[in-house]
């Protein structure tokens, strides 16, 4: 059967500072198209067109892992990186 998409799971893997969102290393989101409940709106503006490439098999030829992305949320002060990481579905 051909695969049909994949589902991209948003980890918060390090920052620089506490995030003034209260996010912390090791929380975790599914992407939806909907900004995940506790998430931080702004991150999450960064977050989608990245994710999105990549629920569709999407990859960037900077990756080391086709399934696997890193990207910052756009507050320096913070520097929260997402690691987001495609599974196929089922």
């Amino acid at each position: 059967m051909e695969n049909k998409g994949y589902q991209v799971l948003i980890k918060l893997v390090r920052n620089q500072s506490p995030c003034h969102s209260g996010h912390n290393i090791g929380d975790e989101w599914v992407f939806n198209y909907m900004t995940p409940g506790g998430m931080c709106g702004l991150a999450y503006n960064t977050i989608y067109p990245v994710a999105l490439a990549l629920q569709f098999g999407a990859t960037f030829p900077w990756q080391n892992d086709p399934d696997v992305i890193e990207v910052s949320c756009p507050d320096a002060e913070v520097n929260n990186v997402f690691e987001l990481r495609r599974v196929p579905l089922k």
